[in-house]
């Protein structure tokens, strides 16, 4: 390729593929040069944008000029797609989730190890600005010491009309929200999970789950709750986090939330309030200039550090940002999620 360029192959050229596609445009050391799709139609629209189209994904393979592959297909073909490529002498980006359990990814890392292929999995919401402002205000303490961290992710339109209602092709909410919102929390914490527990919804009646409540409890003490919901009409915030030292909103993408922080412990004893049919001082707000309102932490974010990062690992000169141990650790984490749900009881960890 020209400029030292690596050609890339997009397996699945739906609507993950195209973005992928368009993201990647004018990019120094990645250039898109091929498509391939089991439906005709999507490998035409893929040579009307000016990339070789393949219907057969042993025919991507054999071009010459592809020497890293894309995977953006349903969940249920990631597996055998990939060690397809890792065996062809491929480099692999692949969509997440990876794989539909964490023995298929276990077998795809195998190949990996085998052939010397770098295999890295794509975890874009790492890269989105609300995370790394909650990032930012808890490893640097801006509310104190962080002891619950709420995430959400509220829409209400139901499951897309696509393959991601079906559960043969790895459909469903935890598979498709979950695997982000649990990653960002870990990456986050970093710290020893201990337990958790797992409801899923069915509201629309599918055989996929159309939302979950995940509570995880750390070593520490520290908690996260994380629902994912698809028939909600009015949205809870993204971001409701609590510290020691004050609370974090961010009600949606946006970005415009704010910091509530503690100036003063206030030590005197709080005067009731009225409250409903009662009183309470327990529940009573803090004085006047007991706290202040600050506005979140500004944070540069670019996803495009994903491409860079993983051509870096394919010539040796960095370790991934998105680390398969990670992954790994996600899988097992859903995999316990789904456990949780069935038995209707926490999962324990040692």
């Amino acid at each position: 390729m020209e400029n030292n360029q690596y050609g890339l192959g997009i397996v699945g050229f739906g609507g993950m593929g195209e973005h992928h596609s368009r993201t990647l445009e004018g990019n120094e050391r990645i250039k898109v040069v091929s498509v391939c799709d089991i439906k005709p139609e999507r490998v035409q629209h893929g040579q009307e944008l000016g990339y070789t189209g393949y219907e057969r994904y042993e025919d991507m393979l054999n071009d010459p000029q592809v020497s890293l592959i894309l995977i953006a297909t349903p969940n249920d073909v990631h597996k055998e797609l990939a060690i397809q490529a890792l065996e062809a002498g491929k480099h692999v980006i692949c969509e997440k989730p990876v794989t539909m359990n964490a023995q298929e990814l276990q077998d795809i890392l195998d190949v990996e190890k085998r052939t010397g292929g770098v295999f890295m999995v794509h975890q874009n919401r790492r890269w989105d600005n609300d995370f790394r402002v909650i990032k930012k205000i808890y490893d640097e303490k801006l509310i104190g010491e962080v002891y619950n961290i709420e995430s959400r992710v509220h829409g209400s339109r139901g499951i897309p009309g696509d393959w991601r209602h079906e559960k043969i092709h790895g459909g469903g909410m935890m598979l498709d929200w979950g695997v982000h919102l649990i990653d960002r929390i870990m990456v986050m914490v970093n710290e020893k999970l201990t337990k958790l527990y797992c409801e899923f919804s069915y509201v629309w009646q599918g055989e996929c789950d159309d939302g979950f409540k995940l509570m995880l409890t750390f070593e520490s003490g520290r908690t996260a709750f994380i629902e994912v919901g698809t028939l909600h009409y009015a949205s809870l915030p993204l971001w409701y986090v609590n510290g020691t030292e004050g609370t974090a909103v961010i009600p949606d993408w946006s970005n415009k939330g704010e910091m509530t922080r503690l100036v003063d412990f206030e030590e005197k004893d709080a005067m009731p309030i009225v409250a409903g049919a009662g009183f309470t001082k327990t529940m009573a707000p803090r004085g006047e200039g007991n706290v202040e309102k600050l506005p979140l932490p500004v944070v540069e974010s670019d996803v495009k550090e994903f491409y860079a990062n993983f051509i870096d690992c394919v010539e040796g000169k960095a370790e991934p940002f998105i680390k398969n141990s990670e992954v790994m650790h996600v899988m097992k984490i859903m995999e316990a999620a789904f456990q949780s749900a069935e038995t209707g009881q926490a999962i324990h960890f040692e």
